[in-house]
């Protein structure tokens, strides 16, 4: 509905009346957290089975004890799933503890610290720059804040970043020294990067030598719908052109087996590995082997991984699915309300310009709460007040269904707020 054509009695009627139904919905005492895209119960009970995997185990891994020291790059078995997973050779393989945030952070920190391969230590150049694709994942941008890393907001399109600016950017800037990525069913707005953009990352010319693209490939094998997207191997192309040394690859088991006991891994050169088994050397004398070595038991092989993917996809999609059916039956067609529709991942993105915040803050009163608005640009700063991530995994259905019934509630009156307030723009820029 286009409120801007209505009179402003009728709108201030319509106002009121929304606003009586949302006062119904506010005393239902339902209290619904969207905050962040975490699995589900059920999504974790299927992996409980896990537990039971080392009753009849020796604890060996290569002759290796797991109960013990050692295997700081992790054990053989778990890396070979991953580099099957990823298409990367076991070699280029990094596994760790549960977390692949942690992996990012220590990797900028040990840029920052100790220099990559011989360059200059970042904390002792004058300025250090990242590319921040946005909207983006709100954790990238919150690293960078905390060790005093400069960011370049670069704008999302269809298939990934603007690369004609990311590519201007790196090419003349010594200072930028990594791009944020999340390439497949991106956080938050769903989108997979087109062959083009992978091409273009792993070739592109960049003035700074000690560049790195901090690859975070979170969602890999998160797919929903019967039609997965198709990422191109950056590894592959990156090989080609003698760029390999640029990627570090993220992945993790968090939203596979357990969020809070998983594996993470980084995908890395073979030169990059020797690089962090040193850095390593000093902060750890191994990950969590017998976790590691339970993980691989009971994941067995990339089969086996997609069909345990499938029953999450299960679990997942109604709820998916709910979120659209109930956003188009109030918006589609309406050219100030736009969503994503994403064949894989965690998020819907949604677009409302110039009222998110309002939007949140209204939810946020009748006890859905969703991730601050702006959280998912640099700094918090999204310029046209206009994106909400909407994080349908933890909710049963019904708790989903009261949630939307707020969430469009408050749309309407965030618009309709607007409208009186003769700030409402026609049309997104």
């Amino acid at each position: 509905m286009d409120y801007k054509k209505l009179p402003k009695e009728q709108l201030l009627a319509l106002l009121a009346e929304e606003q009586k139904s949302f006062k119904k919905l506010q005393k239902e005492g339902i209290s619904v957290d969207m905050t962040r895209g975490r699995p589900c119960k059920e999504q974790l009970d299927l992996s409980v089975g896990l537990l039971d995997t080392l009753k009849n185990s020796d604890f060996k891994s290569s002759g290796v004890d797991v109960r013990n020291y050692g295997c700081p790059e992790g054990i053989k078995e778990i890396r070979e799933l991953f580099a099957e997973l990823l298409g990367v050779r076991a070699e280029e393989v990094f596994a760790q503890d549960n977390s692949s945030l942690s992996l990012m952070y220590d990797l900028v920190q040990f840029a920052k610290q100790f220099g990559i391969m011989g360059s200059t230590p970042w904390n002792k150049l004058p300025a250090v720059k990242f590319v921040c694709p946005a909207p983006g994942y709100d954790r990238h941008f919150s690293i960078c804040e905390a060790l005093g890393i400069e960011m370049i907001t670069v704008p999302m399109l269809e298939d990934g970043p603007d690369m004609n600016l990311v590519e201007t950017i790196v090419k003349n800037d010594p200072a930028v020294k990594g791009i944020w990525c999340v390439p497949k069913y991106s956080n938050p707005t769903g989108i997979t990067y087109s062959d083009s953009v992978v091409e273009r990352l792993a070739t592109m010319e960049t003035a700074a030598p000690d560049f790195r693209i901090f690859y975070d490939n979170a969602y890999f094998i998160h797919v929903l719908k019967d039609t997965d997207d198709k990422l191109k191997n950056i590894f592959d192309v990156a090989r080609k052109a003698g760029t390999l040394d640029r990627i570090y690859m993220f992945a993790s088991t968090s939203k596979i087996t357990f969020a809070g006991a998983g594996i993470a891994c980084v995908a890395a050169s073979e030169n990059n590995i020797a690089e962090l088994k040193k850095r390593f050397f000093f902060k750890t004398i191994g990950p969590n082997k017998v976790n590691q070595l339970a993980h691989a038991i009971y994941l067995k092989d990339k089969n086996n991984v997609l069909k345990l993917m499938k029953k999450h996809a299960d679990i997942l999609r109604p709820k998916f699915d709910l979120v659209d059916r109930m956003l188009a039956e109030d918006f589609a067609g309406d050219e100030f309300v736009r969503w994503s529709k994403p064949n894989g991942g965690y998020f819907i993105s949604l677009d409302v310009k110039s009222c998110a915040k309002r939007i949140v803050e209204l939810a946020n009163a009748a006890n859905v709460k969703f991730t601050n608005a702006g959280a998912t640009f640099p700094y918090r700063i999204d310029d046209h007040d206009m994106n909400i991530r909407i994080a349908p995994s933890v909710p049963s259905l019904q708790e989903l269904e009261f949630a939307m019934k707020v969430l469009i509630s408050a749309i309407k009156q965030a618009r309709m707020e607007l409208v009186l307030k003769k700030s409402f723009a026609h049309t997104f820029e």
